[in-house]
């Protein structure tokens, strides 16, 4: 199986996780933000060109036990929106919205771990946006953080524009994603090569 892209420590492939996760081995921490199938009818002030096949369904439970066979921790945004087992760990977002907008004040992630739920603040206008659904860099790194354990390795299955990996190495952590559209691939590797290198200490 050849990567779509590949450096040092960092992995990207192109095609679907279903078909890519199995003939992975295991990593430290799950960190994903699935499609949550909830589409324009449920989010009618996202535009049409902003959702793709991937926002039509979310995943069926059977790729949840896959995603979490793969890895000691997992952090998977949109959680509120599936069926998984209860928590009491959740990493919240709050993106600074007035009161007064139609769009979420907030987006939540569920984490398997013990942990108090947690916030992080940070403005929704603070960065520029190449997927629909992309997360803030410094959200990214803050997710990590809360980690109870040292995260050497991460996977991300839903890849989109590629912040999760930017941030893994940024912090010098191995991370494989895997992303169904060629043209976010792209533009994840594009991101990477742009981005620092920084594996001192990382076996």
């Amino acid at each position: 199986m050849k990567p779509y892209y590949e450096e040092a420590g960092i992995q990207i492939f192109h095609g679907d996780c279903r078909e890519i996760l199995p003939q992975l081995g295991r990593f430290d921490l799950l960190l994903t933000d699935p499609p949550y199938g909830i589409g324009i009818a449920a989010n009618p002030i996202r535009q049409a060109h902003e959702v793709s096949d991937w926002d039509a369904k979310a995943p069926d439970a059977w790729v949840f036990g896959l995603m979490l066979s793969k890895a000691s921790y997992s952090v998977i945004w949109g959680g509120n929106y599936f069926d998984l087992s209860p928590s009491q760990s959740f990493l919240v977002w709050d993106k600074k919205q007035p009161e007064d907008l139609t769009l979420a004040m907030c987006e939540q992630a569920w984490c398997n771990f013990r942990s108090p739920a947690k916030m992080f603040r940070y403005s929704v206008t603070s960065y520029a946006k190449e997927h629909p659904t992309q997360k803030p860099l410094p959200l990214i790194k803050w997710c990590i953080s809360r980690v109870p354990s040292e995260v050497k390795s991460i996977v991300d299955p839903y890849l989109g524009s590629g912040t999760t990996l930017v941030a893994a190495k940024d912090l010098g952590i191995l991370a494989t994603g895997i992303e169904l559209e060629e043209r976010y691939c792209e533009i994840a590797a594009n991101r990477l090569r742009q981005s620092v290198l920084n594996f001192e200490g990382v076996a």
